[in-house]
């Protein structure tokens, strides 16, 4: 049995009887006219099947306790495969993904009226932020009116994503493994940039210094759009224009990762763009430091993202008042949260198929626990804009400092550790390489 079908069992086992699980692939995108965005594959689907191409749909169904898998995708086609590339067909899909049938997308719609005899449930997924191609979402609108017209038996639409992404929050060792190289390749890209960093150069241009670096270990994908922010460009969380030179005596905040077979590195890391911190900059940078490895220390099961965050919020809380950056009472500044104008995102997230991976951390009162096998990034940071209402020397710094984190039965396990983040090392890997 591989990764895939004993997924394909667990998931099928939360299903009630005589039910129906569709899953859509998502669809290609168009760039401009005739070309599209390179293709990359919903993850939910992947998830469940390995399959990478468009067009196509996943079906599970259950009776009386037996599951039969069923994909519908594109048909081998001569011409198309010429033009476009290869295409796995039917005949080949039913060996290699190990499914019971395959049928070709353009039957989709004569084959889930036929599929439907005798189905009591039919589960989907919440239409919001999915590519889902207009056939399906006119077969689904087609069945409710169906049932509501008592012309099919099915009694109820449920929406699958609750029980598949709570089994995706815990990884397998497989999927542990692919996280490792995922952020063993991301750490690689990040030492390249602190060795190739200079003055003058572009934002885009360190960004590729990265991005090469990822192809060479073994994977053109990057796991989301990478954020090169040099200066006071920091203190824009999501930045990509990376467009900007970097200039001598800035700080530049690189936040990059690689997607190593659909799984999601994801690291920060501040440094100079001279190889030297600046006073200021190396006291911030510290501070942070020692609120993201407090955050680190405190990982492990039974904990929650939100509890951690409490401590993180008090230490950074005491070192900028420390510093005059703020300035007041410190359990009313937590309290009222005058903490968010330096540092106003959350701790951290899930990690794995997506970058932002799905799963909750909860809410203060019924926050989610930590458990075994989930992945998550720790990444507290001190964002003080040209703007900002304080000493102009603390003025321009942006730090964040990021890593992902596999919660183990005894604690953590650290994956993008390769790459230095203390003062020391960092000064010392720009400086001799």
């Amino acid at each position: 049995m591989t990764e895939f079908t004993t997924r394909r069992q667990l998931f099928a086992d939360t299903l009630l009887n005589n039910s129906i699980a569709i899953f859509p692939s998502n669809q290609e995108l168009t760039r401009s006219n005739d070309t599209e965005f390179r293709f990359r594959q919903n993850s939910d689907f992947y998830y469940l099947c390995g399959f990478n191409e468009p067009d196509a749909c996943l079906v599970l169904i259950k009776k009386e306790e037996c599951v039969k898998t069923i994909l519908f995708n594109r048909k081998k086609d001569k011409t198309a495969e010429i033009w476009h590339g290869y295409r796995l067909g039917q005949e080949a899909a039913i060996t290699e993904l190990q499914i019971d049938d395959a049928f070709p997308i353009d039957d989709f719609e004569v084959q889930l009226s036929q599929l439907l005899t005798d189905i009591e449930n039919i589960y989907y997924p919440v239409l919001s932020g999915l590519s889902l191609d207009q056939r399906l979402q006119n077969v689904l609108t087609s069945l409710r009116n169906k049932s509501r017209s008592g012309l099919i038996t099915a009694n109820q639409f449920l929406n699958w994503q609750p029980q598949l992404h709570e089994m995706r929050l815990f990884k397998s060792s497989a999927e542990q493994d692919l996280m490792r190289k995922a952020g063993e390749i991301s750490a690689l890209g990040h030492v390249r940039a602190m060795q190739r960093c200079k003055p003058g150069m572009l934002e885009f241009q360190l960004e590729l210094e990265i991005e090469y670096e990822f192809a060479k270990q073994g994977t053109r994908d990057v796991a989301y759009s990478s954020i090169v922010a040099g200066g006071n460009n920091a203190c824009i969380l999501h930045y990509t224009e990376n467009d900007k030179p970097l200039q001598n005596g800035d700080l530049v905040l690189i936040d990059a990762g690689a997607e190593y077979q659909g799984y999601a590195g994801d690291i920060t890391r501040t440094f100079p763009v001279n190889g030297r911190f600046s006073e200021e900059q190396a006291i911030i940078y510290q501070l942070v430091l020692d609120c993201q490895l407090l955050a680190i220390e405190n990982v492990k099961p039974g904990i929650s993202v939100l509890g951690i965050n409490k401590l993180v919020v008090r230490k950074m809380c005491e070192g900028l008042l420390n510093l005059g950056i703020m300035k007041g009472d410190l359990e009313t500044l937590i309290s009222e949260e005058k903490y968010k104008s330096f540092y106003m995102h959350g701790l951290g997230h899930f990690i794995g198929l997506d970058v932002h991976d799905v799963g909750e951390a909860g809410t203060i009162d019924n926050p989610r626990l930590l458990e075994a096998g989930m992945a998550i990034t720790i990444e507290p940071g001190i964002y003080i804009s040209h703007d900002a209402d304080v000493e102009d020397r603390w003025k321009g710094i942006g730090v964040r400092i990021e890593d992902d984190i596999l919660i183990t039965t005894t604690g953590h396990e650290v994956l993008t550790s390769a790459v230095p983040k203390t003062i020391k090392d960092i000064e010392t890997l720009m400086q001799h390489g």
